[in-house]
């Protein structure tokens, strides 16, 4: 029985994956809708994605027939720009908390399993991902974390996206290597680090996998 397999069984109904429509994430997602045709597929819609990023989202969803559900935070972006300030240029930790993490966290609170399209190559800080790990919630709920593509490299996600005709989200042909929110992306800083473009190189995290 494979990892996926395995986790799935395990979950008895109560799993879902998390896609930001990346690469690896699209991939993770066509091979668990294999599986489970209608496992929730949660996209944590931050209001500042690319406009590309929403399309992509919106025409997978559409022709894969996804079971999406799309979180939000409890501010819009309006809202939050009016009571706080623009928080990605003053605070970003500040401001993943409140579009990402808060709004993840209270949405896993109903899964026991969690999966993930993490690879430890993508950068240093998830050199050492397992790819099934335990994750405790803030409330102290305990749910399982499977990241099946841990030990893929980029090139292994490039091959399975073609062997299985998908196309990528096209902001990787003007160059970026790791999308998030519009504002604190960029392309990459360094060559070397997938993730140096994102909030111009400042942190590697947003903070929704890392263990409180």
């Amino acid at each position: 029985m494979d990892l996926i397999e395995q986790a799935l069984e395990a979950a008895s109904g109560a799993e879902c994956v998390t896609s930001s429509f990346q690469s690896e994430c699209v991939a993770l997602v066509h091979m668990l809708i294999a599986r489970r045709p209608r496992i929730p597929v949660l996209f944590l819609d931050t209001g500042y994605h690319f406009a590309e990023t929403y399309a992509y989202r919106d025409r997978l969803a559409r022709d894969w027939d996804l079971n999406l559900i799309n979180l939000t935070p409890r501010y819009t972006v309006p809202e939050q720009e009016a009571r706080f300030g623009i928080l990605y240029q003053s605070a970003p930790d500040r401001c993943c908390e409140l579009r990402k993490v808060e709004p993840l966290f209270a949405a896993l609170e109903g899964y026991n399993a969690w999966f993930t399209g993490l690879r430890r190559e993508q950068s240093r800080s998830r050199a050492q991902l397992r790819a099934m790990d335990e994750f405790t919630l803030p409330s102290g709920k305990r749910l399982t974390k499977i990241s099946p593509l841990a030990d893929w490299s980029t090139r292994d996600v490039w091959q399975y996206l073609q062997s299985n005709d998908i196309a990528e989200l096209p902001l990787y042909a003007q160059g970026y290597t790791s999308i998030g929110c519009k504002p604190c992306t960029s392309l990459p800083l360094d060559p070397n680090d997938p993730r140096s473009g994102r909030w111009t190189g400042q942190k590697l995290e947003c903070g929704i996998h890392i263990q409180r």
